[in-house]
């Protein structure tokens, strides 16, 4: 067995849970609150891991224990006994037998503790009342979707991310255009002027993140950025109260190729912002050298909230931006809906179109 962590409530034995909008721990079945200094002081024992020497030092990963199969750990609960089983990234969970919020002690240890966290900001209300915000107004969404569609599960996670700071030199050679049309008597003569624009310079980019999950897709994670770093906070366990969390388990190296492609185009993107006066800018293929000359990173947890719901036999996977409360997430689309709107469009165009050549001809 495994060693876990709860969070006992010092007036009752409950366990408590970090509540996100006093940011204190919380009992929720006295409703005593203390903040996580408070509780650290009352139980020195339960923070004994120390943090890894140096935030840009590399992460490595434990030697697995003896009798641990198909990437699974078997954790026994305090308070009932139980055996909790989880997968081995799995950093927080519930005990399926008291419902007691439990945290795996060894998962943010040593090597594998995060730098920083972002606690929770917004709950599970502020999550369902943005997936309804989300569903709602969308004019191709069936109705009955909206009418059956309930949510089969919500949670609340810490989702692990690497985040990358990086200098990086730039010159780009960015193909510029000016076009200007004139008539003159019956002919109209058209004039493409070409420049060749050159931008070079230095530009830090700060706390670039890629999330270090196989379990989340990497594009619903880009989607609900940003995250801002004004509220993290130095890693404790006690954030991890009453929600689920997973340690990482894409390495640096791995994240930091993901990062790289989203640094360069922003780069790209940044010098190009630079070309005014120009019609039409685009960068000049094969002429541009953007090289990263320091990148340094670190790890750490932000908070996402996950919803799924099933319609038709499908199931759809909503995130919210734990922090801000940006909500993503795919749609089914009514086909019938779509294609009504389309047919009518079409007319309408087609009517505006015939009206227009009409009256030049009467012209």
């Amino acid at each position: 067995m495994t060693d876990i962590m709860e969070y006992k409530c010092p007036s009752c034995g409950g366990a408590m849970e970090f509540d996100s909008k006093t940011q204190n721990l919380k009992c929720p079945f006295c409703d005593s609150q203390m903040t996580i200094e408070e509780f650290r002081k009352l139980n020195p024992q339960e923070e004994t891991t120390q943090q890894a020497d140096g935030a840009w030092e590399a992460k490595g990963g434990e030697t697995w224990s003896e009798g641990e199969a198909d990437g699974m750990r078997v954790y026994a609960c305090q308070s009932c006994g139980g055996e909790i089983v989880a997968d081995e990234t799995t950093g927080a969970t519930t005990c399926p037998f008291c419902g007691n919020r439990v945290v795996m002690k060894g998962q943010f240890s040593g090597d594998l503790r995060p730098n920083f966290i972002i606690p929770f900001k917004l709950d599970k209300k502020d999550a369902k009342a943005a997936y309804h915000r989300h569903i709602s107004g969308k004019s191709f969404l069936p109705a009955a979707f909206k009418k059956e569609n309930h949510i089969d599960e919500i949670k609340g996670v810490y989702v692990p991310f690497w985040l990358f700071d990086a200098d990086v030199n730039a010159s780009i050679v960015y193909n510029a255009e000016n076009m200007r049309v004139w008539e003159n008597g019956d002919t109209e003569y058209t004039e493409h002027s070409l420049y060749k624009v050159f931008r070079s310079g230095s530009i830090r980019f700060q706390g670039i993140p890629a999330d270090g999950s196989k379990k989340m897709d990497d594009a619903l994670m880009e989607s609900i950025e940003p995250y801002y770093s004004a509220d993290a906070v130095p890693f404790q366990t006690a954030y991890l109260a009453g929600y689920a969390a997973d340690r990482y388990d894409v390495d640096m190296d791995a994240c930091f190729s993901r990062a790289r492609y989203r640094i360069r185009n922003s780069a790209e993107t940044e010098f190009a912002g630079t070309v005014q006066g120009y019609q039409s800018v685009r960068p000049s293929e094969g002429e541009n050298n953007i090289h990263i000359a320091r990148a340094t990173y670190s790890y750490a947890l932000y908070p996402v909230w996950l919803l799924n719901t099933t319609w038709k036999g499908k199931k759809y996977t909503f995130a919210m931006n734990g922090q801000t409360g940006k909500m993503v997430g795919d749609l089914p689309v009514d086909k019938g809906a779509f294609w009504r709107f389309a047919a009518i469009a079409g007319v309408v165009i087609g009517a505006v179109l015939y009206g227009l050549n009409w009256l030049l001809l009467l012209l």
